[in-house]
C-alpha cells in the first residue's frame, strides 16, 4: 500500500464508520431496539474492515520508485539539520 493508498483507506474508514454509526443509531431509535443498533453497527465495522484492511489494487495506484543498489553511491544520504538553539543551563 502506497502513501496515497493509506490516506484513501484512512478517509474511507472514517467515513464508513461514521455513516454506519449514524444509520445504526437512527434505525435503532426508530425501531426502539438497542440490540438492532449494535448489530447494524457491528456489521458496518466488519464491512469497513473488509474494505479498508486488505491491500486492494485501488490502494496501490502510486507506487514508490526505489533506487537500484548500484545507484546508492551516487545519491548521498541527507544529513540531519542541527538546530541553532542556544544550550540551556542546567541546575
Amino acid at each position: 500500500m502506497d502513501w496515497q493508498g493509506q490516506k484513501l483507506a484512512e478517509q474511507l474508514m472514517q467515513t464508513m464508520l461514521v455513516a454506519f454509526a449514524l444509520v445504526a443509531f437512527l434505525i435503532g431509535y426508530w425501531i426502539g431496539s438497542f440490540q438492532m443498533m449494535l448489530l447494524i453497527y457491528a456489521g458496518g465495522v466488519v464491512l469497513t474492515t473488509l474494505v479498508t484492511v486488505p491491500n486492494w489494487p485501488c490502494f496501490n495506484r502510486h507506487p514508490l520508485k526505489w533506487l537500484d543498489p548500484s545507484e546508492v553511491d551516487r545519491h548521498p544520504r541527507p544529513q540531519p539539520v542541527k538546530s541553532k538553539k542556544k544550550p540551556t543551563k542546567q541546575k
